[in-house]
């Protein structure tokens, strides 16, 4: 089975890299990575914008459009491996949790006003009741 995290992405990225310049002998674009490994442009394009941060591979543009190169192919296994969070499900997790927060808010403060409306209401009724004593 196939992981679908950065580590597994890198290996395959680097893999279909050396393949193409080894059967064309010239770097490959992205969408030739693309094509070679039956990815999206989108994902491409993410993988290798990641790989590329972390110095893996070399994103040059010119005049035949942008190729890439490998460049240090042993940091590949400093990426950690297994499925770990994107950014995308961190920030959502926290976005959760911040309206879970403002839900109970929001909850305490209506309880609150629903006290103070029945200690109010009890006043009122107290106040009538001592002016119907006293007539």
């Amino acid at each position: 089975m196939q992981g679908n995290d950065l580590y597994s992405y890198a290996h395959l990225v680097v893999a279909a890299i050396r393949v193409w310049e080894h059967q064309k002998t010239i770097p490959p674009s992205i969408d030739e990575i693309c094509q070679t490994l039956s990815f999206s442009p989108e994902r491409a394009n993410l993988i290798c914008r990641k790989l590329h941060e972390i110095g893996i591979i070399d994103i040059v543009e010119g005049a035949y459009g942008t190729r890439l190169f490998i460049k240090n192919h042993l940091l590949v296994e400093e990426i950690p491996k297994g499925t770990s969070e994107s950014g995308l499900e961190k920030e959502l997790k926290k976005f959760k949790a911040a309206k879970k927060d403002y839900t109970r808010k929001i909850e305490s403060l209506q309880a609150e006003q629903a006290e103070k409306r029945k200690n109010l209401f009890s006043e009122i009724e107290k106040k009538l009741k001592k002016g119907l004593d006293k007539t």
